[in-house]
């Protein structure tokens, strides 16, 4: 019962079958894809988490990663579908796909508002973080990310080397005479930080709060790139199957869905490139 009625394959079924098997490993190697640039992101880009308000930049990582695994999962399944021609399959199969799609203009639409957000978060928020959480107990993590953050980047402070005067750590005295850190140091030695000259810590226009915010929007870009990108590349999967569950092997459907699965592939791979460059020069 579950398998289609017509077993007599036509010419254009057969091509339809191969079409979509070869868009079914394409669309695997893009659930690779989007996973690893979820993992990547949470796995190396994620270092300075702790020095951020909100969890939207951490939230879409994890987003990328279920959708590619889910994307993976179910290019398998769409193979098995295409050559095994049952409609239960393409029916999981067509409803999985909305799924990632959903889940990838998500991903996507949070990086860019979280985009457009993000200095103002910074602005709000890291002077309090670093000033208020830096050598406090229970905050090991925000004092490894600060020190990495000014050693990395060449900055000092979130917004110049002076906002360290409202340390809890420094006015606390437990600073050991430094006014600033030692990781704002060029040559990080032992309590190097009690000098603040220009010669001995890093002194740059805008503070770590500049810094901070262009190297998480170079990876709001990727992300949201990568996910509403491939995302619209899905787009022909969908055209593709829903005829296979509708229709099962009637020829007539055939020549419409393939035209569109290859204009929409095209279209989601310059949508990608031309959503990243714009994003890139909107930042500057």
């Amino acid at each position: 019962m579950g398998e289609f009625s017509e077993k007599k394959s036509t010419c254009g079924t057969v091509c339809l079958k191969y079409l979509l098997f070869t868009f079914n490993c394409c669309f695997w190697l893009a659930g690779l894809a989007v996973m690893a640039v979820g993992i990547w992101t949470l796995a190396l880009k994620s270092d300075y988490i702790s020095l951020l308000a909100s969890g939207t930049y951490l939230a879409t990582a994890y987003i990328l990663v279920v959708a590619g695994v889910v994307v993976m999962v179910t290019g398998v399944l769409g193979c098995c579908a295409t050559f095994k021609e049952r409609r239960n399959l393409l029916r999981l199969y067509f409803i999985l796909l909305l799924i990632i799609f959903l889940l990838e203009i998500i991903a996507g639409i949070l990086a860019y508002v979280y985009y457009q957000q993000l200095n103002a978060e910074l602005k709000e928020n890291l002077k309090d973080t670093m000033t208020k959480r830096y050598h406090q107990p229970g905050h090991e993590g925000v004092t490894s990310a600060v020190d990495k953050l000014q050693q990395e980047f060449h900055c000092c402070g979130s917004n110049n080397s002076q906002d360290w005067r409202d340390s809890e750590w420094i006015r606390s005295g437990e600073a050991g005479g430094r006014v600033v850190p030692d990781s704002c140091c060029k040559t990080v030695v032992a309590h190097c930080g009690q000098r603040d000259h220009a010669s001995n810590i890093y002194k740059v226009e805008g503070g770590c709060i500049t810094k901070l915010e262009t190297f998480i929007q170079e990876h709001l870009r990727v992300i949201g790139a990568v996910g509403i990108g491939i995302a619209c590349v899905q787009v022909g999967a969908l055209w593709l199957g829903g005829p296979w569950w509708v229709q099962g092997t009637q020829s007539g459907w055939w020549r419409r869905p393939a035209q569109a699965s290859s204009v929409l592939q095209v279209f989601g791979m310059i949508f990608t490139c031309c959503l990243y460059k714009s994003l890139k020069l909107e930042h500057y």
